[in-house]
């Protein structure tokens, strides 16, 4: 699908702006101040909730500042305070050589941020059945390779996100030493499956979906690990003589 037809499909469904103002909410409410860039930029929507953002994805749209691919970033060294993902790490084929590039684009104390799918308990069946994107809790995330530039840019592992944030938290750390994994939110229930993402449809109305989020939110710091469908990871750029 095109990013026209992502954009076509946002200004139809009212009920995504809501669920999706509530990443963003959250993503700004942890960015450090400075140049923010996204990658994966999309339908260009986060210029709405934060200033200063250069605006990247692998396919061309009018509203983006510039192409980019995750795994190579056409940025200066130390060019950015933050860098901003929605969706995007999933797709990436290997993600090890995104980590080892932001490391170089980023300033010190400048974050990742990262909204992705959450596997856990209350959504490992909706993403595996009912999902089109596949899970596979067995692959290793951090493996590294030589991106191909003829892939699929949508081919994906839902469980990537889910893996570093968890069992390969350790292995994240060795690898890239002056990153450090500081947080890792565990959110969002049922608003956003039923919302239909960018799907045609959806099973709930935009009030319904803030009414819903009001709860969500409430229930979030006691559910979220077992039951959330999406995680906002965020990794610091820390100096290289912190030992931990």
């Amino acid at each position: 699908m095109s990013l026209e037809s992502y954009q076509k499909i946002w200004r139809q469904k009212p009920v995504l702006k809501i669920v999706y103002d509530d990443f963003y909410r959250r993503i700004s409410g942890v960015c450090v101040d400075g140049r923010t860039i996204e990658i994966g930029g999309g339908i260009g929507n986060l210029k709405e909730h934060i200033n200063d953002v250069v605006a990247t994805d692998i396919q061309f749209a009018p509203w983006l500042d510039c192409l980019a691919d995750a795994q190579r970033l056409p940025f200066a060294d130390a060019s950015a305070a933050n860098i901003v993902m929605v969706d995007v790490l999933h797709h990436v084929e290997f993600p090890a050589l995104f980590f080892r590039d932001a490391e170089r684009v980023l300033k010190l104390a400048g974050r990742i941020i990262m909204v992705e799918p959450a596997v856990t308990w209350g959504s490992t069946l909706f993403y595996r059945l009912l999902h089109h994107e596949p899970v596979r809790m067995s692959a290793d995330p951090l493996t590294s390779g030589v991106a191909d530039p003829g892939r699929d840019p949508y081919d994906s592992n839902q469980a990537i996100p889910s893996l570093i944030a968890t069992r390969h938290r350790a292995q994240f750390h060795r690898l890239f030493p002056r990153l450090r994994i500081v947080r890792a939110d565990w959110f969002s229930f049922f608003a956003y499956p039923l919302s239909g993402g960018f799907k045609p449809w959806s099973l709930i109305s935009a009030p319904v979906a803030a009414w819903m989020l009001r709860i969500e939110n409430a229930i979030e710091p006691s559910f979220g690990r077992i039951a959330g469908f999406r995680m906002m990871l965020v990794i610091e750029k820390i100096a290289s003589s912190v030992k931990r």
